[in-house]
């Protein structure tokens, strides 16, 4: 039987996942508008705030990613689960983009950038819809 307090262990985590994915997108489109301004020609110091902008994302993806591992075993507890099997940031070639900036390896950098935004949308709505699940089984217990 589930008992409330493991439901509302569960929310706590989610809402932290949900908290740290908006964090990540922040970053995430703060490097594309960088992304966008590297293609028009901004150099070496576009490209330079570009990937500090990805690192904060990697970082945060780790985040992420920890907070992911918890929810997992709070959910065990009320025999729910969630696949973060598919979740990861893309790897970035900073070193090809920032040596031979160029178009190719900036529109790469652009498209891995999106790639990622697109997984934390879809992570996103998984989680809202195990948290929409949880306050569903929290009136209930």
């Amino acid at each position: 039987m589930v008992n409330k307090k493991e439901v509302l262990e569960a929310k706590v985590v989610a809402n932290r996942v949900l908290d740290l994915l908006d964090d990540v997108e922040k970053q995430l489109k703060s490097a594309k508008s960088w992304g966008v301004v590297d293609l028009l020609g901004g150099g070496f110091l576009s490209s330079v705030i570009k990937h500090s902008k990805i690192d904060k994302a990697e970082s945060l993806f780790r985040k992420v990613h920890r907070e992911l591992v918890q929810l997992q075993k709070e959910l065990g507890d009320i025999n729910l689960s969630l696949d973060d099997s598919s979740f990861r940031i893309r790897d970035f070639d900073r070193f090809l983009d920032i040596v031979f900036d160029n178009v190719i390896s900036d529109w790469m950098t652009q498209s891995r950038v999106n790639e990622s935004l697109r997984e934390v949308e879809r992570l996103r709505y998984e989680i809202q819809q195990v948290f929409e699940t949880l306050g569903k089984l929290e009136k209930e217990v």
